[in-house]
């Protein structure tokens, strides 16, 4: 198979349905945000020795992949065929489980704080920012447009990636400044 296939060449591109709609379409910007997510945190998982964020990041990214698959998909023709492309309540909970995790070992917050740290933490800020940014253009698409459980998984994800960034830089002994 080529990577390459010249349907794109005029513009649109194809969802899991077959239908062709142009790469400035706001479902294409949502899975490309979460793409792009995806990829930094390859980055993140790329310069880190911390085994189990890792671990963790690398899970992320296969959900991160399975969540893209079903913003492609408006006709949820994939979701019923393929189950490694599931995102359900589980996958939220999971991460709220390892926020509460991360948690229990820092100070606790008292003020906001700038973005920034040692390196794997300042990229986790970053990758905060385009989950964010991959939120709000979920969001525009309608209610209607996915399941619930996308934006749930990515409302949680940001939290974790902020969390998982605090943490990272209070295991490298760099303070956090306040603002």
């Amino acid at each position: 198979m080529k990577i390459y296939t010249r349907t794109g060449d005029s513009g649109d591109t194809g969802l899991f349905d077959g239908t062709r709609v142009s790469k400035a379409d706001r479902r294409v910007a949502a899975y490309g945000e979460v793409d792009e997510l995806n990829a930094w945190l390859g980055l993140v998982v790329s310069g880190t020795d911390d085994a189990v964020l890792r671990e963790r990041l690398l899970q992320i990214q296969r959900d991160l992949f399975a969540l893209g698959s079903r913003l492609a998909d408006p006709a949820r023709r994939i979701a019923g065929r393929v189950t490694k492309v599931g995102i359900s309540a589980d996958h939220v909970a999971r991460l709220e489980g390892w926020i509460d995790e991360l948690d229990a070992g820092l100070p606790p917050l008292r003020r906001f704080i700038l973005a920034g740290g040692a390196e794997t933490g300042a990229a986790l800020h970053v990758a905060r920012t385009i989950c964010r940014r991959a939120e709000r253009t979920m969001v525009e698409l309608g209610e209607d447009a996915f399941e619930i459980e996308l934006l749930q998984y990515v409302n949680r994800l940001s939290d974790l990636l902020f969390t998982m960034a605090r943490a990272a830089n209070h295991r490298a002994g760099v303070p956090e400044t306040e603002w």
